[in-house]
Parts: structure tokens; C-alpha cells; sequence
């Protein structure tokens, strides 16, 4: 048995699953080797992004395969569009959960699995690094998240791209190359092209290692989750000044960014939560003025508490 069939063998999902369906390598192998182990039990679930003339192609390749192997196939059309000052990889990446989701109520699956490799995890941390990122963003993908009453997979993580690639070669399978894999604009491409070869000379095993260093940091990352948990219930929601002027002020900013995620769905950036903090510190008279853009809005003293708002329609808080 292959490394990537045991990672198949391994992968317990509650069925039916369905694996998402882009039409490249990664995937096509995931679905392949899924359908060997439930025959009758998969879906496969293809988002068309509708960003590049090759995205009629990858549909096609889609419905070939699955009609191949007599898996239902069900296919989302989204406008992916970026706003200004918008990551286009951020706009496509939100526009495919929210197509995936839908798909995946109306075909009546739980889980999903995603053919993310292990060198979509290292670009994942190398990204996170380069955008000076907390622990939050240094844990990089999981192999396991629930996202919207929805459990994502992610059974091939550990796994190089050249040797699914190799596998499904082994089996007689094509795959169709995204186009835009090759476009050095995007940085996930430098890093694909340029600094993942120098690793691989470098630190030949730095794949396992890096991974490891993204658990170590997501293992962090929950015990600041519930430190920030057991902080929010004593200073209260909204938090209370007084309250948080008592914790020390790494406690007050790793609060302060859980409650406004938590809460409003909102997360301050660097300079924002330092400039936040300051002003807390300095709040100790009664008339003591607080009004910070944070995220899309604004904390504001009301009273002895903190409060967020912003001029458009409220934010769904996070559950």
C-alpha cells in the first residue's frame, strides 16, 4: 500500500463525504482514491471560479472523471472577484467555503475533503512569516476544522505534491495544470518556484519539520484561546476597563483580539491593538475620551466599558 492510500485508509470521515473538485493533481488523486475505499458513498464538489479561460476546462476534466467513476458531481459557479485593496487569493478563497458550504447542504454531506499537501502547508507558514503573523497564522492549516456545522478534511496534509503527483501518474490518471500556477505574480508561486527547491537542497526534511513547528504553534495558540476564554468571562462582555487595566498587557491583547473576533468578527491589526492598548492604559479618569478605528470599525468607551461598532450593517458574531 502507498504512503497515499494509507493516508486514505487512515481518513475516517462520517459518510456520505464529498472531496472538493478542483481538476488538478491534488485532488483528482484524492477523489480516485476515495472512491476505491466507498464506492457509492462519495461527492464530488467542483467550484468554477470563473477567473481564467482555463475554468471551463477544469469543469470539464470534473464531470469526464466523475462520470468515469459514477460519482455524483455537483458544480458551483461563483464571481470571485476581488475588491480594491482586496487579496484576489482572500476574495476566490471566501467565494469557494461559501460555494462549498452551499453544495454541501444540498447534497446532504457533513464532511468534505480538501487535497491540501504538505507543500501547500509549507507555503501556508511561509506566508503567515512573511506577514508577520501571530501564532494563529504560524499554525497554518489543520488537518481537521469545523467551519459553518461543516467538517473539513485535509487526509493528504503530511504528504509531498510530488508524490501524489507520482501516484496518480502510476495509475493512468490526468489531471488539468492550472495556468495560473505559473504566473510569478502571486507569492504562493515564488515560494512553489523559487524558495521550496532551496529548501529541499538546503533541509531535505524540512517539510515534516516545518509541520511540526505549525503544531507546536497550534497547540499555542489553543491555550491562548482559553486563557483569553477563562479572561473574557471575568472582565465581562462588553470588557470592562477597570477589569482589564488589572491583567498584564500581553493578557489584555490576547483578549482584546479574542472578544473582537469572538464578538464582532473583527481583527485588529498590529499597530491598531498597540495603539488600543495605550489608550486603556492611559484611561483613568472618568472623562478620559477612547475612539479607535479597529478592524472595519471603531472601539469606543461607553461608560467604565469598551465597545465596537462600525457605520455599516452589524456583524454576525462568531460562534
Amino acid at each position: 500500500m502507498t504512503s497515499l492510500e494509507q493516508a486514505v485508509a487512515a481518513f475516517e470521515p462520517r459518510l456520505p463525504v464529498a472531496v472538493a473538485l478542483s481538476g488538478g493533481a491534488d485532488s483528482t488523486a484524492l477523489l480516485l482514491a476515495c472512491t476505491r475505499r466507498w464506492p457509492g458513498e462519495l461527492r464530488a464538489l467542483h467550484v468554477h471560479h470563473g477567473l481564467q479561460a482555463a475554468a471551463d476546462d477544469f469543469e470539464a476534466h470534473c464531470r469526464a472523471l466523475c462520470g468515469r467513476l459514477s460519482v455524483p458531481l455537483m458544480v458551483k459557479r461563483v464571481d470571485a472577484r476581488h475588491a480594491s485593496g482586496e487579496s484576489p487569493e482572500d476574495a476566490a478563497r471566501r467565494s469557494r467555503y461559501a460555494a462549498l458550504a452551499g453544495m454541501a447542504g444540498e447534497a446532504g454531506v457533513q464532511d468534505i475533503a480538501l487535497g491540501h499537501h504538505a507543500d501547500d502547508q509549507v507555503e501556508t507558514l511561509l506566508l503567515a512569516l512573511s506577514r508577520g503573523a501571530g501564532l494563529a497564522g504560524l499554525s497554518a492549516m489543520p488537518a481537521q476544522a469545523l467551519r459553518g456545522g461543516l467538517r473539513y478534511h485535509r487526509p493528504l496534509l503530511h504528504l509531498p505534491g510530488s508524490e501524489i503527483r507520482d501516484w496518480l501518474q502510476g495509475q493512468g490518471e490526468a489531471w488539468i495544470e492550472d495556468p495560473s500556477n505559473a504566473d510569478s505574480r502571486y507569492t504562493r508561486n515564488r515560494i512553489r518556484g523559487v524558495v521550496l527547491p532551496a529548501l529541499e537542497q538546503a533541509f531535505p526534511q524540512f517539510r515534516a519539520t516545518f509541520a511540526r513547528s505549525a503544531a507546536h504553534a497550534a497547540q499555542a495558540q489553543a491555550l491562548l484561546v482559553e486563557l483569553a476564554e477563562q479572561d473574557l468571562a471575568a472582565i465581562d462582555v462588553p470588557p470592562a476597563i477597570e477589569a482589564l487595566q488589572r491583567l498584564s498587557r500581553p493578557r489584555q491583547a490576547n483578549v482584546l483580539r479574542h472578544w473582537l473576533l469572538r464578538t464582532h468578527g473583527c481583527t485588529p491589526s498590529a499597530a491598531q491593538l498597540e495603539e488600543l492598548l495605550e489608550q486603556i492604559d492611559a484611561c483613568r479618569t472618568r472623562g478620559h475620551r477612547l475612539h479607535i478605528k479597529v478592524g472595519g470599525g471603531f472601539v469606543h468607551r461607553s461608560g467604565a466599558v469598551l465597545d465596537w461598532y462600525n457605520d455599516g450593517p452589524s456583524l454576525k458574531p462568531l460562534r
